[in-house]
């Protein structure tokens, strides 16, 4: 018979032995969070490298350069801006998907290339979802719904009584099938119930030319590249496309405003990094990214572009991503929209 004295050390030492087993059992996860949390507090020890997957020159060139010269200047290192244009913005996601998930190499992404893509390309050769980490929201953009002159319509109200009346009559221009142009104006049809013609175009020059010679009537664009048109004389702005007015065009109503409740369209860009990247690191560049953002001087000169500066946390951000990327792939789904 054991001894109760026995006994006890018996169980006390059986105790400390599970509880010991638990702690080192712990020691990796802790050891990989101060590991994270460390490399999060040293970034970037080295230029870092903003990925732009379109051609130099427009709005999301523009931002990442912007972007740059601010986290460079907040950060004490170089941010590069890299054109890797091609392939409807897969190249430049593809490097950026398979680079090292060190936050040294980083991806300005568009709705086009992360919500877009997805909904209406059965084989595309990155997962926006599953191969990238997402970091912020870094802004939004509103359009300007352009019409002809030759156009009777003078409001949204009468253009889609117009559309209802003469079924098909109505064509709008985009840079091709599938392109957010091509959404924008389907979306409009879907939710109004008309029947609108769609004339895809290989680029905007040709299209605005045609415009304004009213030989097609309706185009997308964005407010700095359209409103000229609009000062000038050659085009009409019935309406922004966004949830909220422009304060570069105060007087034109958004479409919802003008006759289509509940309609909102807006291009969004957005940073990512590689999948894998540490928590912290994610969260850090974050919100140094918010700060920037939220700066009067970046309000200003966002606001001079006509573009909104994102928010919101990491979280917020893909969330955001997957509910506009739903929203393109039940409008796809209904009209047969595909690439591929």
């Amino acid at each position: 018979m054991t001894h109760p004295i026995h006994r006890r050390r018996f169980v006390g030492a059986a105790l400390f032995s599970r509880s010991v087993g638990k702690a080192l059992r712990w020691l990796p996860v802790v050891a990989m969070a101060a590991s994270g949390l460390a490399h999060a507090q040293a970034w970037p020890s080295k230029p870092v490298r903003i990925v732009v997957p379109v051609a130099p020159g427009g709005t999301t060139d523009l931002l990442a350069r912007m972007l740059g010269q601010a986290l460079s200047q907040n950060l004490g290192q170089q941010f590069v801006v890299d054109g890797k244009p091609g392939a409807a913005g897969a190249i430049g996601a593809l490097e950026v998907a398979r680079a090292p998930a060190d936050g040294y190499t980083l991806l300005l992404a568009t709705s086009s290339s992360h919500s877009v893509a997805p909904a209406v390309t059965k084989q595309l050769r990155y997962n926006p979802v599953d191969d990238f980490t997402p970091l912020a929201h870094v802004a939004d953009a509103n359009n300007l719904l352009l019409v002809s002159n030759s156009v009777e319509a003078k409001d949204v109200k009468e253009l889609l009584a117009l559309a209802r009346q003469k079924p098909g009559y109505l064509n709008y221009v985009s840079s091709g099938n599938a392109s957010f142009g091509h959404l924008t104006f389907a979306l409009i049809a879907s939710q109004a119930g008309v029947q609108l013609t769609h004339v895809p175009y290989k680029g905007t020059a040709a299209a605005m030319i045609d415009l304004a010679s009213g030989q097609v009537h309706l185009a997308a664009d964005s407010i700095p590249s359209g409103l000229p048109h609009v000062k000038e004389g050659r085009l009409r702005a019935m309406a922004v496309t966004g949830p909220r007015r422009s304060p570069l065009v105060p007087d034109v109503p958004t479409v919802a405003e003008a006759g289509l409740p509940g309609y909102a369209v807006q291009s969004w860009f957005g940073l990512y990094g590689p999948r894998g990247m540490p928590p912290q690191m994610a969260k850090r560049i974050n919100e140094e990214v918010n700060k920037i953002l939220q700066s009067p001087e970046m309000i200003a000169r966002f606001a001079g572009l006509g573009i909104e500066p994102g928010r919101g946390s990491n979280a917020d951000f893909a969330a955001m991503v997957a509910a506009d990327t739903a929203r393109w792939s039940r409008l796809a789904k209904e009209l047969k929209i595909q690439l591929d």
